[in-house]
């Protein structure tokens, strides 16, 4: 199956009330694993791509060309959509060359006047190519790609501004943040999501910052127009529990126990069991 872009998939799941997961990859392992739980689920899903992750595996035409011989060599039959995750202005024209199906800009740390024209720019681009674009207003919290944001809530107003443009999905900072929630999060805004849900009407919103959010609090933002719900960190610490587990235990001493297939086989499991739980949460099991 081609790649697919995000919008009949985030339509769908608008309407049906549930929320379509994006798991970022940064291997190999990582894209089997995610790839293969989705089409054990039937769920269509979003891998999603940072910059930083392209570039370690030497680059986005790399990674499209892997994850287009995954699906073929797999027998994916879900829809998949290949995502770049917070893009500059630049890495966003170079996904589009490479092959993604959907980019996310990132102009959200520009005034907003330069974020609407960026964003007008590549929406026009995107269109042509049969692509779906994210943007983002208000700065999520955390730290992704040295990008360091404070967790701000988005302006409904400036919203408004940026979904007008023909957006395909919106991310506006609700208070969510990348990483490890602190002990004194306050949790999500939803009083603003309301507010922002009133100004952009049918338009899929998206809540980055996934890991340690709540099941109750993550339910409620879909009841509200959440449509795509960002997974990163809670892959990442899941892999590196169950490799730590495998190296402690001495497994790695072994036979060949050493073999990366062996070494990272609880880790990629771990990941598996990490996606099963955030579709089953997020309601998009079957909705393939």
């Amino acid at each position: 199956m081609a790649l697919v872009s995000v919008k009949d998939m985030l339509e769908k799941a608008l309407k049906g009330k549930y929320a379509v997961g994006q798991f970022n990859i940064n291997n190999l392992e990582w894209t089997k694993a995610i790839l293969s739980t989705a089409e054990e689920l039937k769920s269509p899903v979003i891998l999603g791509v940072s910059e930083g992750a392209a570039k370690y595996m030497t680059g986005f035409r790399t990674v499209t060309n892997m994850v287009k011989a995954m699906i073929e060599e797999m027998h994916i039959t879900v829809p998949v959509a290949l995502h770049l995750d917070h893009g500059t202005y630049e890495g966003c024209y170079k996904c589009i060359e490479a092959g993604f199906s959907s980019i996310m800009f990132d102009g959200s740390h520009f005034p907003i006047e330069e974020n609407i024209a960026k964003t007008k720019e590549l929406v026009a681009v995107c269109k042509k190519k049969g692509m779906s674009l994210e943007a983002e207003v208000g700065s999520i919290g955390g730290e992704e790609d040295g990008v360091v944001g404070q967790g701000e809530c988005a302006d409904p107003d400036e919203c408004k501004k940026i979904a007008d443009l023909g957006v395909t999905i919106l991310a506006a900072g609700i208070g969510n943040i990348h990483g490890k929630y602190p002990s004194n999060w306050t949790g999500l805004r939803f009083d603003v999501l309301e507010k922002i849900k009133a100004k952009t009407g049918d338009m899929p919103l998206v809540l980055h910052g996934g890991t340690g959010i709540p099941t109750d609090m993550i339910k409620k933002a879909i009841s509200l127009g959440v449509a795509k719900i960002n997974v990163n960190t809670e892959c990442q610490l899941a892999f590196q529990e169950a490799t730590r587990k495998y190296v402690e235990e001495g497994k790695d001493l072994v036979g060949k126990g050493f073999d990366p297939r062996k070494l990272l086989a609880p880790g990629v499991e771990a990941i598996k069991a990490t996606v099963r739980e955030k579709m089953q949460i997020f309601g998009s099991i079957g909705k393939a």
